[in-house]
């Protein structure tokens, strides 16, 4: 079992801001912090480096985020991959916690939401075991859904503003927050983020448009 003290987390963005902004953020908590401007650039040396997490935008030139968690499959290089989203990518999020990333974080990010995943995807390097406690935890939450719960959170999956579930529902877009906030009250979920982790841990996709 790697030792907390010895996990690094790496840093992959084509925005020199950003990859600042966070290593200093993570230094600042104690954390190591390695930083990346591309992700083949971290490729080319992953086999070499310590464990850890990893934080990549899911959109970036050349090879992307998408592109990145596939290529550290293929190398069978276990570093838990947190995703960074823009506005309207969270169908491109759930393919990647699909895949397998630990978490995925919108912008703007707070730092409350980045030490929260790291702290996630470092634990789960430390116990592996977690996902399957997490996905019957999960089964029996999502259970407690009523169908229009559950229409809803299809929605929310798909990546869909309030506004455009209730259009597809023909329901109120008031009424879409009410049965949104059940969904995360019943789910114990705090963040669009976990709620989307829950559903890929139970097994749940949204449905095929």
């Amino acid at each position: 079992m790697a030792e907390a003290s010895a996990l690094v987390v790496y840093v992959i963005d084509d925005d020199e801001a950003v990859r600042d902004s966070l290593a200093s953020l993570l230094m600042a908590k104690g954390f190591l912090v390695s930083s990346f401007a591309a992700a083949a650039e971290f490729l080319a040396v992953a086999a070499a480096l310590r464990p850890g997490c990893l934080i990549t935008d899911i959109r970036m030139p050349g090879m992307d985020g998408l592109e990145l968690q596939r290529q550290l499959m293929e190398r069978a290089l276990p570093f838990p991959l947190i995703v960074i989203t823009g506005h309207g990518d969270v169908s491109l999020a759930v393919q990647a916690m699909k895949a397998g990333a630990i978490d995925f974080i919108e912008k703007p990010f707070s730092a409350e939401a980045i030490l929260g995943a790291v702290s996630t995807a470092l634990a789960h390097i430390a116990q592996p075991g977690e996902a399957g406690r997490l996905a019957a935890e999960v089964a029996a939450k999502l259970a407690s859904l009523t169908p229009r719960e559950h229409d809803v959170l299809q929605g929310l999956l798909t990546g869909l503003p309030n506004k455009s579930i209730a259009y597809d529902l023909a329901i109120s877009p008031r009424t879409v927050e009410i049965h949104r906030a059940r969904v995360m009250e019943k789910t114990g979920a705090r963040s669009l983020s976990a709620l989307v982790r829950m559903c890929i841990a139970a097994g749940i996709e949204p449905r095929r448009t």
